[in-house]
């Protein structure tokens, strides 16, 4: 019995969407949110699974399984990523799913939320068969998708590439040329400039207002960045160019630690040459990811993968402040910890908006024909993404809650009131 009971507890551990329903039910209480809204909130609005027949290069058929989960569309068309991992499934993708609605909300732009996946390995596949898998996925979501209905991004392993794919096939079915469908495309289809830095630094800009709260210098600061893939690597830039001292980075094949700081032009530009990975880097010790979590820096970045901070590591953290480029890397009895120890936590869902901002900035692009240069498009990012940490920083003070559930309420006000205002039925 006992261990059916530690089962179920690592299966509740380990299930994204289930971690989401813990901070809405905090956030929910201490609001006072509306029964009803609570109720539409704590379920995904649709939930689209398709088989995706595909013929491989060696003339057999191979089925996928693909889907796409519409959270909801209360303040504008759902906007959200599509990802190519084995370890994609249901509950990841509705979790993604709910914390874009959260975080379009806290961004102040008009947009619900929305996540896709394909349960494939495209480090396994061509170029050939990632297209027709692409293509394929893009057919049976056709009713989905639309420029004033679903809007895709980038996400896990897949870019600018497969969004091209997209507007190519979407545009067919529809008779004519649709950019609009998705974001994250080249600059030549409509891509917008400054998209493919502008999470790491949405990142970036949350640290500094952060930083400023705490009445920390940047030049007197250290940091590690788990993760050096667009979000981390990007990250870790701009930091850097802050003036803070970046003394660790990871990817999943290595983490490396130099007291007097990684050149990070140099990481990036081994990366880029290395199949896209750090391993055999010569700007630091190898150390092992655990290690760079739990050193002692002031500033912790997590751009990797969910649940990398948990109730085992919890409180060997040193750091002062966390800033969370991944989605979900925190876990909720890690918060609990964390915040016992004073260290300020910035939620993925507010620190790593400025990708979903800038994607807004390009959606907006395609509609009006008329394209903002690069030094444009960063104005306004960083002026958003300052506007909504005071935002949420003004909320986590007026309930004296930590920056995680004030983000979630902060939300929630402005989705609540949507909901409210578009009437009953």
């Amino acid at each position: 019995m006992a261990d059916t009971k530690k089962v179920k507890h690592q299966q509740e551990k380990d299930n994204p969407f289930e971690e989401m329903i813990k901070r809405l039910d905090v956030a929910a209480k201490i609001m006072k949110l509306d029964d009803d809204v609570y109720e539409i909130m704590k379920k995904p609005s649709r939930i689209v699974y398709s088989s995706l027949p595909i013929k491989m290069d060696n003339g057999k058929t191979q089925v996928f399984e693909g889907f796409r989960v519409v959270h909801n569309t209360a303040l504008g068309p759902s906007k959200g990523g599509i990802r190519y991992s084995l370890n994609v499934n249901e509950s990841e993708v509705m979790a993604l799913a709910a914390w874009m609605t959260f975080k379009c909300a806290i961004a102040d732009i008009p947009y619900g939320g929305a996540k896709g996946g394909i349960t494939c390995d495209p480090s396994k596949m061509s170029e050939g068969e990632l297209e027709r898998l692409t293509r394929a996925y893009t057919g049976a979501m056709a009713d989905v998708f639309g420029v004033d209905k679903d809007i895709p991004a980038p996400d896990m392993n897949t870019g600018a590439r497969e969004m091209a794919w997209i507007v190519d096939e979407f545009s067919k079915l529809k008779g004519s040329f649709t950019p609009g469908v998705v974001t994250g495309k080249p600059l030549h289809l409509g891509g917008s400039r400054g998209r493919v830095e502008a999470t790491g630094r949405g990142v970036m800009t949350a640290t500094m207002e952060a930083l400023d709260k705490l009445g920390l210098k940047p030049e007197k600061c250290r940091a590690a960045v788990q993760g050096f893939g667009n979000v981390g690597s990007i990250t870790a830039k701009h930091l850097a160019a802050q003036g803070i001292k970046i003394v660790a980075i990871s990817d999943h094949t290595a983490a490396f630690y130099n007291a007097d700081g990684i050149d990070i032009e140099k990481a990036i530009a081994y990366r880029n040459g290395n199949k896209g990975v750090i391993k055999g880097f010569k700007g630091g010790k190898l150390i092992s990811n655990e290690e760079l979590l739990t050193l002692n820096v002031d500033i912790l970045t997590p751009c990797a993968m969910e649940n990398q901070i948990t109730e085992e590591n919890a409180n060997k953290i040193k750091a002062k402040l966390i800033v969370e480029g991944a989605n979900g890397p925190t876990t909720d009895e890690a918060d609990h910890i964390l915040e016992k120890k004073g260290i300020l936590v910035i939620p993925d869902i507010l620190a790593n908006g400025g990708g979903v901002t800038v994607s807004y900035f390009e959606w907006v692009q395609n509609r009006t024909g008329y394209y903002y240069s690069e030094e444009e498009i960063n104005k306004r990012a960083d002026r958003w993404m300052k506007q909504a940490f005071n935002n949420v920083w003004e909320v986590s003070k007026k309930y004296k809650v930590h920056m995680r559930i004030a983000s979630y309420i902060y939300a929630l006000s402005k989705i609540e009131l949507g909901i409210k205002s578009r009437g009953s039925f």
